[in-house]
């Protein structure tokens, strides 16, 4: 099983789980909340666990083409920045990054719509399942499903062009 290591999170966790089980399973016997409550949190900590795994490999592909180490600021912000306010930026990084980004982008476009939709809520805006679920007027399964599929093929397409994450 997975640990979760950050106190906050694993709160914000329970409680997500805890909301699941009073507005799904409310009107079930009292008997059977600790077995339903059981399965939402595993469900949950797995989920979380998911999300931080993919955020952390897009987070480390972008991070590593930022031009100064030590600056702590998004990597996403990096790609935004119209002028680079360090001296370390050469024009070839900047077109690299540029470059970069744009086999992203592309990438990210050719997903089948529905895919996409799916990948940008869940990993990018960081909505969870049942948000996901809603937005898109489809259940958790298929969510799970459309992310699954989206990050399967864009691994492999950016394996391909030879960008190793």
């Amino acid at each position: 099983m997975f640990a979760i290591r950050n106190e906050e999170t694993a709160l914000d966790i329970v409680q997500d789980a805890m909301m699941r089980l009073a507005e799904k399973y409310g009107d079930r016997p009292a008997t059977e909340w600790p077995m339903l409550f059981q399965r939402i949190l595993q469900n949950a900590i797995r989920d979380s666990y998911r999300r931080s795994k993919v955020r952390s490999l897009w987070t480390t592909l972008l991070s590593s083409l930022s031009a100064n180490d030590e600056d702590e600021t998004d990597p996403l912000e990096t790609f935004t920045a119209d002028n680079e306010s360090d001296g370390l930026a050469t024009p070839h990084r900047q077109l690299e990054r540029v470059q970069l980004l744009g086999v992203i982008e592309k990438e990210i476009g050719k997903l089948p719509p529905r895919q996409r939709e799916a990948f940008l809520m869940r990993y990018w805006e960081e909505m969870d399942i049942a948000e996901t679920a809603a937005a898109m007027g489809c259940t958790e399964g298929s969510v799970k499903t459309h992310c699954s599929r989206a990050t399967h093929t864009l691994a492999t397409a950016l394996k391909a062009k030879g960008i190793e994450l």
